[in-house]
């Protein structure tokens, strides 16, 4: 995780570090059962690729959604505060594959409630491939004294 920061400190065009996850078998089936998802295709080999006819068994969609928000936040601390995710999986993942996330923030902006969002592109690829795309609106910190988890409902406007 990186040191807190303040709006300050980021603009268009500011990279993400990359962060890179090794793929497993288990990971596939731990992320599964952890999202309740059974759909055979993310735990049984066999079955993925005979049934299913994929190489292999593959991670699911709330697998991939979970290491996103990680990525995020491990990018801006623990006041990091997501407020919008959209991604499109364009291909699958598989064990023996390593995930790739890299970022850059495409638009710093304040809003009306005086809530500071980064909005970022972030892809998400295998051996230099993307497998996923992804867009994502993330409130932060504008000074020290901020926390973007303090604001009410009637201010919080993802």
């Amino acid at each position: 995780m990186t040191e807190a920061f303040t709006a300050a400190e980021v603009l268009a065009g500011t990279k993400l570090p990359t962060m890179e996850v090794p793929i497993s078998a288990r990971t596939v089936i731990m992320g599964a059962s952890a999202s309740r998802d059974w759909q055979t295709q993310h735990h049984d080999h066999a079955w993925a690729v005979e049934r299913a006819g994929t190489r292999d068994i593959f991670l699911n969609t709330p697998t991939q959604a979970g290491w996103i928000e990680r990525y995020l936040t491990d990018w801006t601390g623990p006041r990091g505060r997501l407020g919008r995710l959209r991604f499109r999986m364009r291909s699958s993942v598989y064990p023996g594959q390593t995930l790739t996330f890299q970022g850059v923030v495409a638009e710093v902006t304040i809003d009306d409630a005086g809530t500071t969002w980064a909005d970022l592109d972030i892809d998400l690829t295998v051996d230099g491939e993307t497998v996923t795309e992804c867009a994502a609106r993330i409130a932060i910190p504008k000074d020290d004294d901020d926390n973007p988890w303090a604001k009410d409902a009637g201010s919080w406007k993802p």
